[in-house]
């Protein structure tokens, strides 16, 4: 859509005067295509409007987030699902990040500005150190 595309140029724009920032704008849930562009990293953000969110950043996670490294995810419960209140999803979806290394240590709901949204921050497969 026209906005996307607004976005995605506003991101790669901004990148140009951040060089530690490397934006993606390709399939998330296919990060072996861009293996070679992107390096180990400390943090990431993910903002996809998909079903399998968490799964997607997992697997974004094991192939380019260092240990200890922090994410930060933007869940869109209606994307997930629809017919359960959004707390019931965002409770599913941050045990699912629990299963697959992602310690989350915050969680943040977007109301009222954005309904049924929510930010969950933590930490990719945590050390002793981190956990502190």
């Amino acid at each position: 859509t026209g906005y996307q595309r607004r976005v995605h140029g506003d991101l790669v724009e901004m990148s140009k005067r951040r060089p530690n920032v490397v934006p993606i704008v390709a399939d998330a849930r296919n990060p072996k295509a861009y293996r070679m562009l992107v390096p180990m990293v400390d943090t990431i953000f993910m903002d996809v409007a998909q079903p399998d969110q968490a799964r997607i950043l997992a697997l974004n996670a094991k192939y380019y987030l260092k240990v200890d490294g922090n994410f930060m995810i933007s869940i869109k419960a209606p994307c997930i699902d629809s017919t359960v209140e959004a707390s019931v999803v965002f409770a599913l979806e941050v045990e699912k990040m629990k299963a697959e290394l992602l310690k989350p240590k915050e969680q943040i709901t977007l109301e009222p500005f954005e309904r049924d949204h929510a930010v969950v921050i933590g930490v990719y497969r945590p050390t002793a150190k981190s956990k502190k």
